[in-house]
């Protein structure tokens, strides 16, 4: 089973090979750390060290992902170098807080092979819904409490039993 996310390759800013701006020739690589599918920029050939591509490519994930891996690489007369990569962790925009369908707008570091900071990539993200997602929760629902109810709404409230056990151990 697997989810469709909607990942655009916005641009990137201030990076550098071999601490030198970059001229030309600059591309992204995009993969899921659960996949041997990888996607791939256009070249950008006018950005320089602030280079655009504003790309969209429609992944298939799968639901025991953890990570995006964005690699910039680089175009030279020597071959093709690599500029840094940033790791995108699935909790930024599946789970928690965010809905589906939402278009969330990201900026990660980028990381160049000596662990050497290198740049900014800027990414937007949407994860699409499906009819049969798991990740849309029922309501939660009370038990109703035997007897008249007359003094009460007719919902029990649990409480935890691990505080139930701090409150006698004290």
């Amino acid at each position: 089973m697997s989810r469709t996310i909607e990942i655009t390759i916005l641009s990137c800013e201030n990076l550098r090979l071999n601490k030198r701006s970059i001229k030309k020739n600059t591309f992204v690589t995009v993969q899921s750390d659960a996949s041997n599918e990888v996607s791939i920029t256009r070249m950008d050939s006018e950005g320089g060290s602030y280079p655009s591509w504003n790309e969209k490519f429609v992944m298939n994930m799968a639901l025991h992902a953890r990570f995006i891996t964005a690699e910039v690489k680089c175009k030279t007369l020597t071959g093709v170098k690599s500029v840094g990569f940033a790791r995108i962790p699935v909790s930024d925009f599946i789970g928690g807080f965010v809905p589906e369908n939402q278009v969330l707008f990201l900026s990660y570091r980028l990381w160049d092979s000596k662990a050497t900071r290198n740049g900014i990539i800027n990414v937007s993200v949407r994860v699409h819904s499906c009819s049969n997602s798991m990740s849309v929760m029922a309501a939660a629902k009370g038990v109703v409490v035997a007897g008249n109810g007359s003094r009460s709404s007719g919902v029990v409230t649990g409480i935890p039993a691990i505080w139930l056990n701090y409150q006698s151990n004290r």
